[in-house]
């Protein structure tokens, strides 16, 4: 079924085969092929518990602002579609980590002395991450106790409070520990996130002290018990309801980081998860930090502009081994232009005809299956997604040619996309890449504070790092950088490690933020110094 209240690649995947689901990087996310159900997020007005009162077999899980999670079986998809109180309905895509000497160089250090002496005391540090080693000393008090308000594990569904985790900590051994509060971070992703935000450097003896290093700690494991490992956006918005409304209820001011990005989107701040992100930092008094991710040197993104009656040819190299890939081409609506894809071998199909709904080609041993799709309440521009499934293992490898042909033309600009380096192989990307709008969804949020990579050693932006603007509505994205090069940070097993990425300079300005909500909300200088105030600073 197709409807109009469905974003495109939804209305794709539902009408995409069980074998299409499994061999794309998108079409399956949020699909449990076992029990035919779907995760959807939904924006709704009105009573959405309607649609489980209805139909049991419906779950609804009520987010703040008129926002849900579904998880709706196949077959009634028509009743989501049909029900007066849906708006809008998208399906989660999979985050990706944004990995790739820094409080001096952050100018963070003269906060921290004896003029203002600011440590993020009274203000939550929110890590919405991989989880954290909660038994790393730089997350404990000098008693021993926790510096974690609460931890939960979307793995494993459960919330450990700070009692629960006092509790494990006085364990007499690490077995013991685990039966306690059995939360792990076993790519210590978010260990190191949270100590270069909070970590109050106890390992070291003060050495690898973090920003805001008397904060008290909100930490939500994103993910499921999935193999893929990756959290989905679903997740990621149900962290961050969690935390928003826990600080809320302890009537603390928070500052929460995010180090999570992907590249599908207009990347133009207006997909739901941008829209929720964005509500969410009106809703209490809070700052959010997003990183721009790392594919500013990816060659996963290319554009330019069309002129009437001048056919242009873009050249995208696909690597040996790739098992799938995905293409987006965003543009205005207002303009109209037809596709032609040409294989390696130089056999093509097109001109591709605007033809809504899904279309099927096959060029030797890869499968393409194509979309054009339509604008929606929340985005106002056109997407033609293109999937390259491998018909046996692997896609050809080569230089493929996606060829634009005009038709008519008021705006001309175009923009493509790849997903992320995470999931590609070394030799795939645009032979032709364009490093501007590179920033990873959702660090395009109005609402956010999206933070770029420098490294310090050399005082110049890091060649990984996601730039902006964002796509056609042109804001002024990242709002700053900060560094992200070689930090050394807490490790899982109280130690330290050193990373690079935006993944880590996201957490100087989350502590940073703390920092300053400190002194204007906690110390009384400016009640008002969150959200909208610190984006402005920044």
């Amino acid at each position: 079924m197709e409807s109009e209240k469905f974003e495109n690649l939804l209305n794709l995947a539902l009408d995409a085969t069980e074998r299409e689901r499994e061999k794309s990087l998108n079409l399956g996310v949020g699909y449990q092929p076992e029990e035919k159900r779907w995760e959807l997020i939904v924006k709704y007005s009105g009573n959405i518990m309607r649609l489980s009162q209805e139909n049991p077999e419906i779950r609804v899980e009520e987010l703040s602002n008129e926002y849900a999670i579904l998880n709706v079986p196949e077959s009634a998809m028509d009743q989501v579609a049909n029900a007066v109180e849906v708006e809008y309905v998208e399906k989660p895509k999979r985050m990706y980590f944004v990995v790739r000497e820094g409080k001096q160089a952050a100018c963070i250090t003269p906060l921290q002395g004896a003029r203002y002496n600011l440590t993020g005391k009274g203000v939550i540090v929110g890590i919405l991450d991989s989880g954290i080693d909660y038994s790393h000393p730089d997350f404990r008090n000098a008693d021993g106790s926790t510096r974690i308000l609460a931890l939960y594990d979307e793995t494993l569904d459960r919330e450990f409070t700070a009692e629960e985790i006092n509790q494990a900590l006085e364990a007499s051994s690490e077995r013991e520990r685990f039966q306690i509060v059995p939360s792990r971070d076993t790519s210590g992703h978010g260990t190191h996130v949270a100590g270069i935000a909070a970590g109050n450097g106890r390992a070291s003896g003060g050495v690898n002290k973090g920003v805001a290093f008397e904060s008290p700690l909100l930490v939500v494991k994103l993910g499921t018990a999935e193999p893929d490992g990756f959290p989905r956006t679903t997740q990621l918005m149900r962290g961050l309801d969690y935390v928003v409304n826990k600080a809320l209820e302890l009537q603390m001011p928070m500052s929460v980081n995010i180090s999570f990005g992907n590249n599908y989107g207009s990347h133009s701040g207006t997909a739901l998860l941008e829209s929720y992100i964005n509500d969410m930092s009106n809703y209490w008094k809070t700052s959010i930090s997003v990183g721009t991710g790392n594919e500013g040197a990816a060659r996963g993104h290319t554009s330019g502009v069309l002129l009437e009656g001048q056919v242009q040819e873009i050249e995208l190299g696909v690597g040996d081994y790739e098992t799938a890939l995905s293409l987006q081409v965003w543009k205005s609506y207002v303009d109209d232009f037809d596709i032609m894809l040409i294989h390696p071998s130089g056999r093509q199909i097109g001109p591709i005809q605007q033809i809504q709904g899904p279309q099927r080609f096959v060029l030797d041993q890869t499968e393409l299956l194509l979309y054009y799709g339509e604008p929606s309440p929340y985005n106002l521009y056109q997407e033609i997604y293109i999937d390259f499934l491998p018909a046996k293992s692997y896609i050809d490898a080569g230089v493929w040619r996606i060829a634009l042909v005009p038709e008519r033309i008021v705006w001309g600009n175009y923009d493509l996309w790849l997903p992320g380096q995470t999931v590609l192989n070394q030799g795939t990307g645009f032979l032709l890449p364009v490093e501007e709008t590179t920033l990873t969804i959702p660090s395009t949020a109005e609402k956010v504070i999206s933070v770029a990579a420098y490294d310090a050693r050399y005082n110049q932006l890091a060649e990984f790092s996601g730039r902006g603007y964002t796509r056609q509505t042109n804001q002024i994205k990242p709002d700053l950088a900060a560094p992200g090069v070689a930090i050394r940070s807490a490790a899982p097993g109280g130690g330290y490690a050193v990373r690079s990425g935006t993944s880590m300079a996201t957490p100087f300005v989350t502590g940073s933020a703390a920092l300053l909500m400190q002194w204007g909300i906690v110390e009384g200088n400016d009640p008002y110094l969150y959200d909208a105030v610190i984006i402005g600073l920044s």
